[in-house]
C-alpha cells in the first residue's frame, strides 16, 4: 500500500485515476482526506481489479500547491505509514459510531412518530 509512484488525472470529484510503477492505471475513489501530525493524508478505494476484490486502500500523503492543484506523495517512513493507517482507522470507527447513532435516532423518532399517532 502507497509504495507507488503515482501520476495523475485529477479532477477532483471523489475519483482519482492513479498510474502506478507498472504503468497500470487504477480508478480510486476518494473516501476521506484528514490530518495527522500538521500533515494531511488521503484515503482511496481501488474501484476494480485485484485490489478493489481485496477491499484493499491505498494512504498517501496529500497537499495542494499554490494554485490549489492536489498533489499525492507515498510515504515513505514507517512510522509515518503507521500514524496515518492508525489515524484513518480511527475515521473509521467514528463513521460508523456516526451511522450507529444516527440509525439509534432514527428509530428513537419513528417510536415517537408512532406514539402521537397513536394518540
Amino acid at each position: 500500500m502507497g509504495n507507488e509512484e503515482l501520476d495523475m488525472d485529477f479532477e477532483f470529484d471523489d475519483t482519482v485515476t492513479l498510474t502506478l510503477d507498472d504503468g497500470e492505471e487504477v480508478e480510486c475513489a476518494v473516501i476521506a482526506i484528514y490530518p495527522v501530525d500538521g500533515k494531511d493524508y488521503i484515503a482511496l478505494l481501488p474501484m476494480e481489479g485485484e485490489a478493489a476484490d481485496t477491499g484493499e486502500v491505498y494512504l498517501y500523503r496529500y497537499e495542494e500547491d499554490e494554485e490549489g492543484n492536489p498533489n499525492l506523495s507515498n510515504i515513505e517512513e514507517d512510522e509515518e505509514y503507521e500514524n496515518a493507517a492508525d489515524a484513518f482507522d480511527e475515521l473509521l470507527d467514528m463513521e460508523e459510531y456516526d451511522e450507529l447513532v444516527d440509525e439509534e435516532e432514527l428509530e428513537e423518532l419513528d417510536g415517537v412518530i408512532d406514539m402521537e399517532e397513536e394518540e
